[in-house]
């Protein structure tokens, strides 16, 4: 599974995801840089292991502005020196890259055992992307109970993105039995915290009547949230609920207006619509 083209087209489980944006302003520089005092004794170890550390840091930072150039070989090659010498993120992003291909060769193999190191040290983002692995069967059979464990703990780490995919498995039975009001509850984790693609499922959850009643109104306010955070499948459902009148006045007008908002963004859905509609535009 490959990257998650953005917050707001997520309605299936989470693919790889880069971890949050890594703390930045750190010097770039290499562990023989870290200047010690040799009178110091245990301090001068501790001074010594945290210059260790900000420097890993800063290559893992370096990584990513290689990685938002495009250059992917190299960013892999940053990624492993931090790696090396003990920066988990940069485990994690080794495991994004074996896992997507990108700068190396497709290995699931490889991105499993990066995740398991990031994963064993913390890192809550590798934790959710085992759970991808196992479930889309990756480099290990499909297994839904490990894939939810893994979610799981991600989740309980604060996780959002699974949070989002544990709720996806109850409302899809993806190795439990369907539980709209389990997945109800997930989702709302989710979008407490922030996830827009948790707000827009919800917002489904109240159109479709899924564990609730249909409540049109609902399924607007939290779709008009997650539009509001730029979520393509949002302005989409937003258009379907004016086009078909579902608790608003039919307005094919404003509908139009949505699908546009929402093909703008890349939703393939509000393009059909649109042509569907006769609008050439």
């Amino acid at each position: 599974m490959g990257f998650v083209p953005s917050q707001g087209s997520r309605t299936a489980p989470a693919g790889f995801l880069w971890a949050a944006a890594l703390l930045a302003g750190l010097l770039l520089g290499s562990p023989a840089d870290a200047q010690t005092n040799p009178q110091s004794g245990a301090s001068s170890s501790a001074d010594t292991r945290s210059a260790t550390a900000a420097s890993a840091k800063a290559m893992t930072d370096h990584g990513v502005d290689l990685l938002n150039a495009h250059k992917d070989y190299e960013a892999l090659a940053v990624f492993g020196r931090a790696a090396a010498i003990g920066d988990v993120d940069a485990m994690m992003y080794l495991g994004v890259m074996y896992g997507s291909g990108r700068g190396a060769n497709l290995d699931y193999a490889a991105a499993m055992s990066w995740f398991r190191q990031a994963a064993e040290a913390g890192n809550n983002q590798a934790m959710c992307n085992i759970g991808v692995l196992y479930l889309e069967g990756q480099g290990t059979p499909k297994n839904y109970n490990e894939a939810m464990a893994w979610f799981r703990k991600a989740a309980t780490a604060g996780n959002t993105e699974a949070m989002f995919n544990v709720g996806v498995l109850y409302r899809d039975a993806l190795g439990v039995p369907v539980n709209y009001a389990e997945a109800l509850r997930w989702f709302h984790r989710a979008a407490g915290q922030g996830d827009i693609p948790a707000a827009n499922a919800i917002g489904v959850m109240y159109q479709q009547g899924l564990g609730v009643a249909v409540d049109y109104a609902e399924a607007m306010k939290w779709y008009q949230q997650a539009a509001d955070a730029g979520s393509d499948a949002a302005l989409y459902n937003i258009g379907v609920l004016w086009e078909e009148g579902l608790g608003v006045a039919q307005d094919i007008s404003q509908a139009i207006a949505w699908y546009h908002k929402a093909a703008d963004l890349g939703n393939e859905k509000a393009r059909a619509a649109l042509k569907s509609l006769g609008d050439k535009d």
